[in-house]
């Protein structure tokens, strides 16, 4: 398959995701005018930050007059999901020269690792799949960069624009994206105990229950692996 094909397929491949992303890029430039950022602070945030659910609480933090140093630490912890997204691409991209592995990296997101992880499973043996994710990433990013730049120009227009549970798309979208890799207990038990946590501490200030929420499914997933793991050598030394 060609570099052409590849490309235009990953393009196509994130179609059904854009649909997603959308009204949550168009809430994030109405929340960000109503936050108090200038349309261009926020552009400059959705260009170079490029990651709708750090921009969507950097936003909120901002609104609620949270410390600088808790918004940083807040969309850190949220986005560190993405090493894991990195380990998992590395067999497949280890071979890259830098001028391709650092634009990957950094047009990286949930949907794009979604679409491109399957691609690299694909068992035809292609060296040019790093075409496909290129254009799964590069569909990602113009659509973000469009509906956040519209999102700004009619945030001053739509009266109280959360009010229209459009931002309830971008949840629904991440659900759709994990239930596929929810392949073994512990990934089961990560999500479930994330879940609950994330439910409990929705209280919490300055929406620090996000990581809180995040450290427990870590730990609960772990835990569970090392569970297995252990009554696994015990079962064959039984034997």
């Amino acid at each position: 398959m060609s570099r052409t094909k590849e490309f235009i397929n990953g393009t196509r491949g994130a179609i059904p995701l854009l649909l997603g992303t959308a009204p949550f890029g168009l809430i994030y430039g109405t929340l960000a005018v109503t936050a108090g950022l200038s349309n261009a602070a926020a552009m400059v945030m959705s260009l170079l930050v490029f990651a709708g659910s750090a921009q969507f609480i950097a936003v909120g933090l901002v609104a609620a007059g949270a410390p600088t140093l808790i918004i940083v630490f807040t969309t850190l912890v949220v986005n560190l999901r993405h090493m894991l997204y990195s380990a998992t691409l590395l067999p497949y991209l280890r071979t890259l020269p830098q001028r391709w592995r650092i634009p990957l990296a950094f047009w990286l997101t949930d949907e794009a690792f979604a679409v491109s992880v399957v691609r690299y499973r694909q068992e035809d043996h292609s060296p040019l799949k790093h075409w496909y994710q290129l254009g799964a990433s590069l569909a990602m990013y113009v659509n973000w960069q469009f509906w956040c730049a519209l999102g700004l120009l009619l945030g001053s227009r739509i009266p109280d624009a959360t009010s229209w549970g459009l931002d309830f798309a971008m949840p629904v979208t991440f659900i759709g994206m994990t239930i596929p890799f929810v392949r073994n207990k512990p990934a089961l038990i990560c999500v479930i105990s994330a879940g609950a946590v994330s439910l409990m501490t929705g209280f919490f200030p300055f929406k620090l229950g996000l990581i809180v929420a995040a450290l427990a499914g870590v730990a609960a997933g772990l835990l569970t692996e090392k569970s297995l793991s252990i009554k696994a050598v015990l079962k064959e030394d039984r034997a």
